[in-house]
Formats: structure tokens, sequence, C-alpha cells
């Protein structure tokens, strides 16, 4: 299967389980096509530990839940070695890290050493225990995407509402068909393939560019979130079942990309400003490529 049907059926079969939220949705499939991690902003109840759990199931693996407290230790995530008395030797108990999808909750709660740890999982896909380094499958930089998950309209919440009065929507997840093994692997070899050409790259550039140089912000985007930005387009064309990248498909991902790397001025917040229309104001500067 292309990897735009793959992206059909995942969507398919996330809402099976997950009312809405399509957004949030074809962002994390492109989060998972680029082994990424993806940051979740949104009020309780809205089904973010639910959508977690599906993609655990859709992809086949497992899935932690980790609730990040002011005082959680480091050991509280990633493990500890423990002494057994009965074999007079050291054995290590991995935490919750080590697993396919965690879900990371309130993480800006956690103290700086924990945060620390969750960084190297998330950047060099590994834990340090005890001077020693282990190999995981997997701030803010880090995130490939920001997703903002809102109230939902009027229409969701009535389906939301009914499927509750059918039973606990998490009953859904194991009718859920797991996606053969591979099949990821086969999408990303797709993404790998898309070509770029020299001027989408350059709109690229230009976008990180003009970020840096905005009057409405402190910090604009980093090298770190360019590549982002052009590795999920690539991602989004493939998607979309083509094997070139084409302007729209970066000027389409630039904002979730973008919103949680942007530090703004006061001055902008007080304006009213928030990322998104900085992001946009930052877009609306820039000729697209044709």
């Amino acid at each position: 299967m292309s990897t735009k049907e793959i992206a059909a059926r995942y969507a398919t079969e996330i809402h099976r389980v997950v009312v809405g939220q399509e957004e949030t949705v074809g962002l994390s499939f492109i989060a998972l096509l680029l082994r990424g991690h993806l940051l979740i902003e949104g009020v309780p109840g809205t089904a973010k530990t639910l959508l977690a759990r599906t993609v655990a199931r859709l992809i086949g693996g497992t899935f932690k839940r980790i609730q990040f407290t002011p005082d959680l230790m480091p050991s509280d995530v990633v493990g500890t070695t423990v002494y057994e008395i009965s074999t007079s030797s050291f054995r290590t108990r991995t935490g919750p890290v080590f697993a396919n999808v965690v879900l990371a909750d309130e993480i800006n709660r956690a103290p700086a050493k924990t945060q620390s740890a969750l960084l190297e999982a998330m950047e060099e896909r590994q834990v340090t225990l005890e001077g020693d380094s282990l190999a995981l499958e997997a701030e803010l930089d880090r995130f490939v995407f920001k997703a903002i998950v809102r109230y939902p309209s009027a229409d969701d919440e009535r389906a939301i509402l009914r499927a509750h009065d059918r039973g606990q929507p998490s009953a859904r997840i194991g009718d859920v068909e797991p996606f053969a093994h591979g099949t990821l692997e086969e999408c990303r070899s797709e993404v790998e393939n898309v070509t770029v050409e020299d001027s989408v790259l350059d709109y690229v550039v230009r976008i990180a560019a003009e970020s840096r140089r905005s009057p409405d912000l402190i910090l604009g985007a980093s090298p770190r979130a360019a590549v982002h930005l052009l590795r999920a387009a690539k991602a989004a064309a493939a998607i979309d079942g083509r094997d070139f990248v084409t302007p729209d498909d970066v000027k389409s991902l630039a904002t979730p990309t973008l919103r949680h790397r942007l530090i703004l001025k006061a001055e902008a917040e007080i304006e009213g400003l928030d990322a998104d229309a900085v992001c946009k104001r930052v877009l609306a500067r820039l000729d697209v490529p044709r």
C-alpha cells in the first residue's frame, strides 16, 4: 500500500475511537513517519490520552503514561538499577519511557533534572542509567509539531456523547486492527524518496529567516525548526500521493511546526497576538514560489 492509502486507513482507524481532532490526527501520523514527537496542548477531557493509546494499538506498540509532578525524579522516568539478594547482582528496572508511545502529561511541572532526562530520551533516543547508555526506540524545540486541541464542535460533542452512551470509547481500542509489520518503514522509504526543488528549499530558508527578524518576536525559528519543516513537507507530499514537495506543503505545516518555538515580545502579546498570528504575518510577508 502507498503512503496515501496508509494515511487514509490511519485516520479511519483512529476515528473509530476518537471523535474529531482531524488536525491532531494528521499531525500525529506525520510525526510517526518522521520518528518525531508531538506536543499536544488542550484543556482536560479532550481525549489526548485516548488518542495516544489508540495510536499505540494501531502501530502494534506499547503505551505508557507519565504524570509529571514537581517531585518527579529522573529515575521515575528512565528507570533505575536494583540489587537482588537472590542473585547477588544488580538488575536494571526500566522506566515508563521504554515504550513505543509515551504520553508525558504536563511536562512543564517537572523539575529541571527530570526534564533533562526526558530530553536525552527524545533527542538521543537513549537514557543513561548508572553511567551506562541504554538505547530507546526514540525541549520544546525537540517536538516536530505542536497541535492545539480545542473544545469540540456541537456535532462532534453530540457524537462523543452518543459514543459514551454506548459504552466507554476506550473499550473500542481493541477493535482497531494494527498495521502489518513494516508498514511504517515502507512509508518512510517513500517519504525519503520525495524530491525537493531548490525554490522550495529556499522557501523554507526564507520562512526561518523572516521569523528571526520579525518585529513581533524575541526568538524566531531555529535551524532544527527548518529541518523539521522540510521533512514534514516531504511527508505531506507522500501522503498526498506525490513524489515532490510543493510550496503549499511547506506553507500548510509552517504554523504547527513553528508555533511552539517562537517567543513573542511583550508588545506583541499586549497587542493581542499569539504565535499563530505571528506565523501568519511571517508567511504573508513572503512571496510563494511558483
